[in-house]
């Protein structure tokens, strides 16, 4: 892999990989991706990321494996614009509401609903677990729409301009999207509100091609179906034909 260009390897589904893209574009940094889920990564696979999870950063400096921290190294070596606001209790809050979102929101929307409704069903040939996904839909979304409804502005981005924590809760409703989910605009009017604000925006807009045509198009066509429509994707790959389950699957 040429390590004098920027390279995110991982899924345009993957809501983790997406926070990368978009923030790389807010920054205007230039990159190639190895589109590959990260269950058909091979053994060097393994090696750049040892819980066999996406995104991994490639760069001419580091090999970086966790979305938080290859967005913060990114706001560190590009610094603008910049993904945290000022001042250290507003970037406190910043930092918390991006944690809440890669761990519960990623526990609720990609393992207990996008998991169930895709990944099972077209990676392993499995059929969804009812039970997860009813309380999936009736408790657990609920329960984090109603803290995002108390958290979030009356209107516009947390901070004034989009962040990173912006870009992390918007980046879990498009899979919630993906199984099919949407926000009661009633119950939740703040919720639906920002989260059509910032899946609005350019950066999230031009992945929105390449993730529809993912969803239609079977694993091992991904990369010829991706490099056709114009996706920069890498001559090299990390992807192997045949799935294995991660250390962390659930």
């Amino acid at each position: 892999m040429n390590r004098h260009a920027t390279t995110v390897v991982g899924s345009y589904l993957s809501p983790y990989v997406r926070k990368v893209l978009v923030c790389l574009d807010l920054k205007g940094v230039d990159y190639r991706i190895d589109p590959i889920v990260p269950f058909y990564g091979n053994d060097e696979f393994e090696r750049i990321s040892p819980v066999r999870r996406v995104p991994v950063l490639l760069d001419d400096s580091v090999t970086l494996a966790d979305s938080t921290v290859i967005c913060e190294y990114l706001d560190e070596r590009y610094p603008q614009p910049r993904l945290f606001p000022d001042g250290p209790s507003l970037r406190a809050r910043a930092r918390w509401l991006e944690e809440f979102a890669d761990s519960r929101m990623g526990e609720v929307f990609v393992w207990h609903l996008f998991n169930q409704l895709v990944i099972r069903r077209f990676v392993w040939g499995e059929t969804p677990d009812e039970a997860v996904l009813r309380k999936a839909r009736d408790e657990e979304i609920p329960q984090v729409l109603d803290y995002l409804e108390r958290e979030l502005p009356e209107s516009g981005y947390l901070f004034g301009a989009v962040s990173l924590a912006d870009i992390s809760i918007g980046s879990f409703f498009r899979n919630a999207a993906f199984a099919r989910y949407s926000i009661d605009a009633v119950r939740w009017p703040k919720t639906a509100a920002f989260v059509a604000l910032v899946l609005g925006h350019g950066s999230f807009e031009k992945l929105r091609p390449f993730e529809e045509l993912l969803l239609r198009t079977p694993i091992p066509q991904h990369r010829d179906a991706l490099r056709q429509a114009g996706a920069p994707v890498s001559d090299e790959t990390f992807g192997t034909a045949v799935p294995r389950r991660g250390v962390l699957t659930t």
